[in-house]
């Protein structure tokens, strides 16, 4: 891996329209370690959307375009595990016969989810952040069952200071988003929002994290709808916090 200072930022599509701090919070931590941040203004959709529900061929110009416009960075560092395994695991299938197949390998091996480069590629897992909160952690499907982050995100929650972390039963139980499973089943995907939110109540903790944006929203909605007390929060968005 490369020794550079310098970090190309993936910004998923739920993080640019729905929780852009998310992103923010992705540049104030990267550069607190250390690391300036690049953003490519020509980022769209890596194409998630599409090819989970069987649209590789609309899915492939959007693949193509993501490869071209980040095909120079040294790393890529994304917020997302889904977003990130998209690019990391699925592109090397869905551009199997595409001229820009060898630059999408050779990105994957340079892209990775915020938790994973830090504590992988960074190798840092104190970050200087404060959050004086009880927290429970939702480990999302992508990002443990794909990218095989178990403990990254642990690593750097369990050294923000004043943070009291709460083991969650049944943590690594799918939320029931799945993307447009959410908007396919949706009633198979409220119940297993409801049984996680019932996990979650549980801890006693005052907030829920991840590092999956999307997860997040989903569970706010649940959360929402039962009247709970408990807010969603992205690791970034913890990472982020210094004492005033």
């Amino acid at each position: 891996m490369t020794g550079s200072r310098t970090v190309s930022l993936f910004v998923p599509c739920f993080v640019d329209q729905l929780l852009p701090e998310v992103a923010v919070d992705t540049v104030k931590v990267l550069r607190r370690v250390g690391y300036e941040v690049e953003f490519p203004e020509g980022q769209t959709c890596c194409g998630q959307p599409a090819f989970n529900t069987g649209y590789w061929n609309e899915a492939r110009p959007c693949a193509e375009h993501f490869v071209q416009v980040f095909k120079h960075a040294d790393v890529v560092v994304c917020p997302s595990g889904s977003c990130a395994t998209m690019v990391r695991i699925f592109y090397a299938d869905l551009l199997a016969k595409s001229p820009l197949r060898e630059d999408a390998i050779a990105l994957a091996s340079r892209t990775f989810e915020l938790s994973e480069f830090l504590v992988k590629v960074a190798g840092v897992t104190q970050v200087g952040a404060t959050f004086p909160h009880a927290v429970t952690y939702h480990a999302s499907c992508h990002g443990l069952r794909e990218l095989h982050l178990r403990e990254e995100p642990l690593q750097l929650l369990r050294q923000v200071s004043g943070l009291k972390l709460i083991e969650m039963a049944r943590s690594d139980e799918c939320c029931g988003f799945g993307g447009t499973f959410a908007a396919k089943f949706a009633d198979i995907s409220a119940s297993m929002g409801n049984s996680k939110a019932e996990s979650i109540a549980a801890t006693g903790a005052e907030f829920v994290t991840a590092i999956d944006p999307s997860c997040l929203l989903h569970l706010q909605g649940i959360l929402g709808k039962r009247q709970s007390r408990v807010s969603t929060i992205h690791v970034a968005g913890i990472l982020a916090q210094e004492k005033s």
